[in-house]
């Protein structure tokens, strides 16, 4: 197969202004090799998650030298408010209707503040042949790819991406559909766009291991779909969770402590004890808490104060 040299441009898109007059606009790199398919990546739809943009930096030099047939549409930061807030959420004096990017795709051109920028997002979603949506957990939160379980394009694109960990879900994605959330993935779905979140981890700061995980991440993606010409390079097992047990939250205020052996990743069993809730002032433990279903912990609090109904712990169950 005959490769051309890779044709790399740099825009800025502009998605709105702020009330000063000064444009609102994300970087977008394009790299361009041969005939092949379309692959949008992006990063930091939450202003803390910072390894996604890490990892794209580091992918920069590799395609670049890639052997590429298709084209690679790279938004580093699509949240540019979020991210020089320095905050997880757009500070609501912007949008307070719609604080979280990730729950409003595609947008709306005549919405809310938010969901006009996402609607100047969407149409370099829509024109991709493929989605990948790289985000950063909290320490407390298993590295995994998420994906929609009835979709087998989305599922081997997960499987590349090449995480010990896979979450599926079947999150509704129709039309008029109360529950539909407004997640980027969703979207993608509802559009004919194959899309995975990929959870890498350690929000807030930029670590090495993860940084790796989404370059190798990403890099796999193209691999699978042939946009390059390497190996695929996974785990030499994974394991598939469903993301369909209750989310374990605490039944009382106070003080929570998890249990010293308990991390993400651990297996647990239904009604197993997670940890307990402590009143700090009287000593008293308030509440005991337990798994909700047998399967793996991937997010927990590891400790801290607690309001009642607040959620502790997610388990997955595994399939």
């Amino acid at each position: 197969m005959d490769y051309e040299p890779v044709t790399h441009t740099t825009t800025g898109r502009r998605l709105g202004h702020f009330p000063s007059g000064r444009d609102i606009s994300v970087t977008v790199h394009r790299y361009e090799g041969g005939d092949g398919p379309t692959v949008f990546v992006q990063a930091a739809q939450h202003g803390i998650e910072l390894n996604g943009p890490a990892a794209l930096r580091r992918l920069h030099p590799r395609l670049l030298d890639a052997d590429l047939t298709g084209t690679v549409v790279v938004a580093p930061v699509v949240n540019p408010i979020a991210f020089d807030h320095r905050s997880y959420l757009t500070p609501e004096a912007y949008d307070a209707l719609n604080s979280n990017f990730n729950r409003i795709w595609p947008g709306d051109a005549g919405g809310s503040f938010q969901e006009r920028l996402v609607a100047n997002l969407w149409p370099l979603v829509e024109s991709a042949d493929v989605a990948v949506d790289l985000h950063t957990g909290t320490p407390e939160m298993l590295e995994h790819v998420r994906f929609r379980h009835s979709d087998p394009e989305a599922r081997a694109l997960a499987e590349a991406f090449g995480t010990e960990f896979l979450l599926a879900d079947d999150d509704p994605i129709d039309d008029g559909d109360d529950d539909f959330t407004g997640k980027f993935r969703l979207a993608a779905a509802r559009a004919g766009v194959p899309a995975i979140t990929a959870e890498l981890s350690n929000s807030r700061t930029v670590r090495r291991p993860a940084v790796r995980a989404g370059v190798d991440g990403v890099w796999n993606v193209l691999c699978e779909l042939g946009a390059v010409p390497d190996a695929v390079q996974t785990p030499s097992t994974q394991r598939l969770l469903r993301d369909d047990a209750p989310r374990v939250v605490a039944d009382d205020s106070g003080l929570f402590e998890l249990r010293a052996d308990l991390a993400v990743g651990d297996d647990v069993a239904a009604d197993e004890e997670l940890g307990a809730v402590y009143d700090p002032a009287s000593f008293e433990r308030l509440a005991t808490i337990t798994a909700s279903a047998d399967g793996v912990v991937y997010s927990v609090a590891r400790g801290g104060v607690v309001v009642a109904g607040e959620r502790i712990a997610s388990i997955a169950t595994e399939r």
